[in-house]
């Protein structure tokens, strides 16, 4: 039974990997069989949650500065390419927006289709750089499960997608993706080039709303599908629908949490926080001595893709005072209100420097 029963699996298997998906893409590489994505996936995992962190226990931490800066260009720039590709190969007025199924021709558009759902498919594995520099950094608070699910099952979701619908109608997830990532890498290498650019990125707030706003437009787009006829796979559309409507829920809580509570306001006096303060602190830390209190100000930190965070890191002396001046308005004789600096940070850590005594603003979001 057992032997009869696994047999039958394995016929199913054959049956969905040889005929049912586009054989266009089989030889491609990585597209055969779904084992070396998922084998990837899996040491991601691993690697994230136990084997990074071990090796980096005992090292110290290391100044990634130059190294984010070009990953962060690179990024930025490889996101522009797909994007641009996305656009060339149907979506600048090939394709239409209410109902667009796969062209499994060998046209030169449709090919060129294909082509860029492999390379989207290749800049999931380059996103897991934006994790091995959390480690590398020891920043490991910010790989929470969370983000090591979104990152870990991403490049599965895809392979999915480019083996048996690589075009039409849920493309729009990705080409739309692909334009957030690049205003979001290029607001990461920004940051990443130091204190005296950040004037330029004021509109840090502005990039959360930004990708809230995407994950709208993709399960709108996505679930429209459901009260029309489309010669689309169902399937697909539902699974990149719910994609949207869960980053929706996560970014919401991100952004609530960071700008409309208190716990971007924690008030100092004489280097104490009150306890109605401390409720605020979703994350709050008391330092040794008990003297200050400051909100890492995120309830989702390392949120499935990269979203903007602000974490205070600063050194607070014995008596309560900040050693690098970090109160917005300074510390007036030990009384007072303060409000801790805001900084800049992304969920990805790239643009943090592990040498906090320099500034508040260092250097992956991702998002």
């Amino acid at each position: 039974m057992a032997l009869a029963i696994v047999h039958d699996i394995y016929d199913w298997y054959r049956d969905l990997m040889d005929n049912k998906s586009d054989p266009r893409v089989n030889g491609w590489p990585m597209m055969a069989s779904p084992v070396p994505t998922f084998l990837l996936c899996v040491f991601y995992a691993y690697f994230s949650k136990s084997l990074g962190p071990k090796l980096m226990a005992k090292r110290k931490a290391l100044d990634l500065r130059n190294v984010l800066v070009w990953y962060n260009l690179f990024q930025t720039v490889f996101s522009a390419w797909i994007f641009y590709e996305y656009l060339m190969s149907g979506w600048w007025g090939d394709y239409n927006f209410k109902c667009q199924p796969v062209d499994y021709s060998n046209s030169p558009k449709a090919l060129r289709m294909a082509n860029i759902c492999w390379w989207y498919y290749i800049s999931k594995f380059t996103e897991f750089f934006d994790t091995l520099f959390f480690i590398l950094r020891k920043k490991t608070q910010h790989v929470s499960t969370l983000h090591v699910i979104h990152h870990g099952c991403m490049p599965f979701s895809v392979w999915m997608g480019l083996k048996f619908a690589p075009g039409g109608h849920s493309t729009f997830f990705a080409l739309l993706n692909s334009f957030v990532h690049i205003v979001m890498y290029f607001y990461y290498m920004i940051a990443a080039m130091g204190p005296k650019y950040q004037k330029y990125i004021w509109w840090k707030k502005y990039l959360t709303t930004f990708q809230m706003v995407q994950f709208v437009a993709i399960f709108t787009h996505q679930f429209q599908l459901l009260f029309r006829e489309c010669d689309y796979p169902k399937g697909f559309m539902v699974w990149i629908g719910l994609h949207g409507v869960m980053f929706l829920f996560l970014f919401s809580d991100f952004y609530k949490t960071k700008y409309t509570r208190a716990a971007q306001k924690v008030k100092a006096a004489n280097g104490h926080a009150s306890a109605s303060e401390k409720e605020y602190l979703t994350n709050g830390k008391a330092t040794a001595n008990g003297n200050g209190v400051y909100a890492n100000g995120n309830s989702n930190r390392g949120a499935c893709m990269p979203v903007m965070e602000d974490e205070v890191e600063t050194t607070i002396q014995t008596n309560g005072h900040l050693k690098n001046g970090h109160y917005k308005n300074g510390y007036a004789n030990g009384g007072g209100d303060h409000i801790l600096k805001e900084g800049v940070i992304s969920s990805n850590e790239a643009i943090l420097n592990s040498d906090t005594s320099s500034s508040s603003l260092h250097q992956r979001k991702v998002k």
